[in-house]
């Protein structure tokens, strides 16, 4: 079997080395790779946004599956480009990656479908006296998303009125987070403990891999900023049987469910990031692709 995986980082090496590890004669190629995956497969020195010339090559060497890591080739069309030429990929289509790539798609996808998520409202750069008065009466601490896709870093929490002053002008202003930031997702602060949970489907069917937490701030004692993930566990104990027959039956059979009636079957690796409250497991947000640093941890 000929696998090409598209991606550079350790989560990448991660699938390599899993994909090494089940099939000892299978042939890895990587665009680009890294140092570290040149010991389990050959890196190419090619654009991975040349979708074009990723497909040529698909062709010419005869490439029995590829795999995308990273969420920006999802966000452009690459699973939607490569069936149009006939080649098996893992992911979703552009449209189904929209849980990923709009937070405000997601949420109202969740609010449709009955999926438990934190209670929110939606403002853009145009209605921000409206934003302002609405945070003016809301309870505090709040939670400010980048609607478009910030590489992890687009998430705030906000304690009082004076600092959602600041982040909006970090949003609005300076732009901090270009066009993802022109639309703001406010939420509710939900309390409770993270936890990572991925489903593999095939839009219709599905299989869990084990739980994982990671650490997303940037200081000491789960201190600073959020980044894309400074480290990661699994599994988690925190989502136990309990939880995890509602996390299967609220909100990925939900997604299937929903995906498939709005037409834009979701196909690929399902992230659920969920916080485990004292109600249960509530989505904080959905990924389209496999997790940055946990799988690292689940593979």
């Amino acid at each position: 079997m000929k696998v090409l995986v598209i991606g550079g980082g350790g989560r990448e090496h991660a699938i390599v080395d899993a994909i090494v590890r089940s099939d000892s004669t299978a042939s890895v190629y990587c665009v680009p790779g890294n140092a570290g995956i040149a010991a389990q497969a050959k890196c190419l020195s090619m654009d991975p946004n040349d979708f074009s010339g990723l497909v040529s090559f698909c062709k010419k060497e005869g490439i029995d599956l590829t795999i995308v890591g990273p969420e920006q080739f999802l966000s452009q069309g690459i699973v939607d480009f490569f069936m149009e030429k006939g080649l098996r990929i893992f992911g979703p289509t552009k449209e189904a990656a929209r849980l990923e790539t709009s937070k405000v798609f997601a949420k109202h996808f969740m609010k449709r479908w009955g999926i438990p998520t934190a209670k929110f409202q939606v403002f853009n750069s145009g209605q921000r006296d409206e934003l302002e008065d609405y945070v003016k009466n809301s309870k505090y601490p709040l939670v400010l998303k980048a609607d478009g896709l910030a590489g992890g870093k687009g998430v705030v929490i906000v304690n009082d009125y004076a600092q959602v002053k600041v982040e909006l002008t970090n949003f609005f202003d300076r732009k901090v987070f270009g066009s993802a930031g022109e639309t703001i997702v406010v939420e509710e602060f939900l309390n409770g403990v993270e936890a990572s949970l991925f489903a593999v489907t095939d839009g219709k069917n599905y299989v869990l891999l084990p739980s994982a937490q990671d650490y997303k701030r940037i200081g000491e004692n789960d201190t600073g900023l959020n980044t894309g993930g400074m480290g990661a566990f699994a599994p988690t104990p925190f989502l136990d049987e309990k939880n995890l027959k509602i996390v299967r039956s609220e909100i990925i059979e939900r997604v299937i469910e929903g995906t498939n009636a709005e037409a834009f079957p979701f196909r690929g690796c399902l992230y659920c990031g969920l916080m485990i409250t004292a109600n249960g497991p509530k989505v904080v947000e959905f990924n389209s692709r496999f997790g940055d640093p946990e799988t690292q941890s689940v593979l």
